[in-house]
């Protein structure tokens, strides 16, 4: 399982450009990065080379964050039907999924689907259906 960044921003202009500041200043790289907001605040999810620095460093910088697990799935192919596949193996298996969100293999260029799940079993499951689950980016 990979670790993943977790924190909230205030919605305001240039809110994003401060926390990449943060990372930049001391040399962490983001992997893949997801922004959603609400009318104030938004959640915004990393995924860093240094997850633990990245937690420490926002942190000092005042952002309440968290660090996380979630999966990572090489889907294999961007042909289309390749997310649903993965989806509908988690129906099946009546996995709930909190958030999903798309990012991509920088070496091979193959999409890869990033999610949180409570089931603990999801990880075993999806191996053992012969999915790819990525442990770094």
């Amino acid at each position: 399982m990979l670790q993943q960044v977790s924190l909230f921003a205030a919605n305001t202009e240039g809110a994003l450009s401060q926390i990449t500041a943060v990372l930049a200043d001391r040399g962490i790289n983001i992997y893949t990065m997801l922004a959603t907001d609400s009318a104030e605040f938004g959640i915004i999810r990393l995924i860093t080379d240094r997850p633990e620095d990245s937690l420490e460093e926002l942190t000092r910088a005042g952002y309440q964050c968290r660090l996380d697990r979630v999966l990572a799935i090489d889907m294999a192919s961007d042909k289309p039907g390749a997310l649903n596949r993965i989806l509908r193996d988690l129906h099946a298996a009546n996995v709930m999924i909190r958030y999903l969100y798309i990012s991509f293999d920088r070496r091979s260029g193959s999409p890869i689907a990033v999610f949180a799940t409570n089931e603990s079993e999801t990880e075993p499951f999806l191996r053992g259906k012969g999915y790819h689950l990525l442990d770094t980016f």
